[in-house]
């Protein structure tokens, strides 16, 4: 059986789709000096020779394993060994395919939980788990979100002892949205010194005493300090992919609060400390 023509010389496209590549990559390897550019017939057109080929091919199998194209030509110039870009790619490889696997558990967590609590980690999502269906509300799971981000997955898993309680507590779940809607009616036009400022942030430090009483009856406790004892291994799960310490990170997180509602938020807080020095408040989470 005759051999087919074999030509002397190809043009571009045919030697890109030889090497398994496109002529506008093979373009870009000229650019950058990765493979020389060969002389142009009396057309204008490239035309490639059997050792054009041969480094094409070694191009692309190097590249289709990872290695950079920079790290290509100077592997090809002899001024850096090749096993220091490979060493640099494998670190890389180790890295991503730890990415993915940890991405590939987070589909698993929301195939099984359902979004949003699937998307918390699962130090917070594991504690909820066995609460019913619609136990707990959007601004619920806002606040861990937020919490997680702001004090890592140990924090939000701290908190999450509230939660269980307004989830198994109507009566205190009814006063916990009471509230919530009251503080939202704080608006601009209200004066930081208004009576009802301060008779709210009353009820609402009465309300965080009954949800302590009520942390502290449920046996929470127990689980809280395991939690604790977690603190080093779990320490900065839940972070983004910018560090920030706690004070920066709250520092970053808007609220379109009013100064009524500001100063209502301190009066908590002042209200909450003085009952803790006194002994009468119990700790929530």
């Amino acid at each position: 059986m005759p051999l087919p023509a074999i030509p002397r010389r190809v043009q571009i496209g045919d030697a890109a789709a030889f090497a398994g590549t496109t002529p506008r990559a093979v373009r870009h390897y000229h650019a950058i000096g990765l493979l020389a550019e060969p002389e142009r017939g009396s057309d204008g057109r490239r035309r490639y020779v059997y050792d054009d080929m041969v480094r094409l091919l070694w191009i692309r199998r190097m590249a289709d394993a990872g290695i950079p194209l920079d790290d290509i030509r100077a592997g090809f110039e002899g001024t850096t060994g090749i096993e220091q870009s490979l060493a640099r790619l494998e670190e890389s490889l180790v890295s991503k395919a730890a990415a993915i696997e940890a991405q590939r558990a987070a589909v698993r967590r929301l195939r099984e939980m359902g979004s949003p609590l699937g998307l918390l980690s699962p130090l917070v999502s594991d504690r909820l788990r066995d609460l019913p269906p619609g136990s707990l509300g959007r601004a619920d799971l806002d606040a861990l979100l937020v919490t997680e981000r702001v004090f890592g997955s140990l924090g939000a898993a701290l908190q999450v002892g509230r939660f269980i309680v307004l989830a198994t507590h109507p009566e205190l779940r009814a006063e916990e949205d009471r509230l919530a809607e009251a503080e939202a009616a704080l608006g601009d036009t209200m004066s930081p010194d208004d009576p009802r400022v301060e008779d709210l942030a009353a009820q609402r430090c009465a309300h965080e005493t009954a949800l302590g009483t009520a942390i502290d009856r449920s046996g929470l406790d127990e689980a809280l300090n395991v939690l604790l004892e977690q603190e080093d291994e779990h320490a900065g799960e839940g972070e983004g992919e910018v560090g920030l310490s706690p004070v920066e990170a709250v520092g970053k997180m808007p609220y379109d609060f009013s100064p009524a509602r500001v100063r209502y938020e301190e009066r908590v807080i002042e209200l909450l400390h003085s009952a803790d020095r006194d002994g009468d408040t119990p700790r929530t989470c």
